[in-house]
């Protein structure tokens, strides 16, 4: 028990590494924070600070949820209840982060790391469902929304776990209501357009 309660305290917190604003101040770029939407997501910086940061922030953040969550399933012996919780504070430390007064990011490229873990055979619908959306009407967010609202499904579909699809609903849930302003954008036509 001590194990799993200082994992779930270790998962939170590594979620919660900035990553797109510790990369940014350590280029010199300035603060994610400031500039575009505010959000420290791989999205507005690779709108703000170019294609090179926004890929690695895309992969740090993405890295943040497969790593910890592969060497816990790797060596820890949790149950899949056990490794369910410890995904959820993986991404609640991305969503919520202590480090920056609990102001984080949307969730997406951290989920994506989760779920390579957790179910890697639901990504690769997943992800036609993100690339297909973002070609048609070249929004970032209306593609993650609309990922983010098939994983359930696929989920269930293919995994058959009630602890993972208990996860799975959460995350999903979490990264639409995180997209609360860009839905309110996409709905009055304010929404910006991704451009390569």
């Amino acid at each position: 028990m001590t194990l799993y309660i200082a994992t779930l305290l270790a998962a939170y917190l590594i979620g919660a590494i900035p990553t797109g604003v510790v990369l940014t101040r350590l280029t010199g770029a300035g603060d994610v924070r400031q500039v575009g939407s505010g959000n420290i997501g791989a999205t507005n910086v690779y709108r703000n600070f170019g294609r090179r940061l926004g890929v690695l922030t895309l992969v740090g953040d993405a890295l943040k949820g497969f790593l910890p969550l592969l060497l816990v399933i790797l060596y820890a012996g949790f149950t899949d209840t056990q490794i369910a919780t410890v995904a959820a504070l993986l991404f609640l430390g991305h969503c919520y982060p202590v480090y920056l007064g609990f102001k984080g990011g949307k969730g997406v490229a951290t989920a994506l790391g989760i779920f390579a873990v957790l179910s890697p055979l639901t990504l690769i619908p997943a992800l036609v469902i993100f690339v297909g959306v973002v070609w048609k009407w070249r929004y970032i967010s209306l593609g993650s929304i609309c990922a983010a609202g098939s994983m359930p499904l696929l989920v269930f579909l293919v995994e058959r776990s009630l602890p993972l699809l208990a996860a799975t609903l959460f995350i999903a849930a979490m990264v639409i209501f995180r997209h609360r302003s860009n839905i309110e954008r996409l709905s009055n036509g304010t929404e910006s357009k991704f451009r390569a």
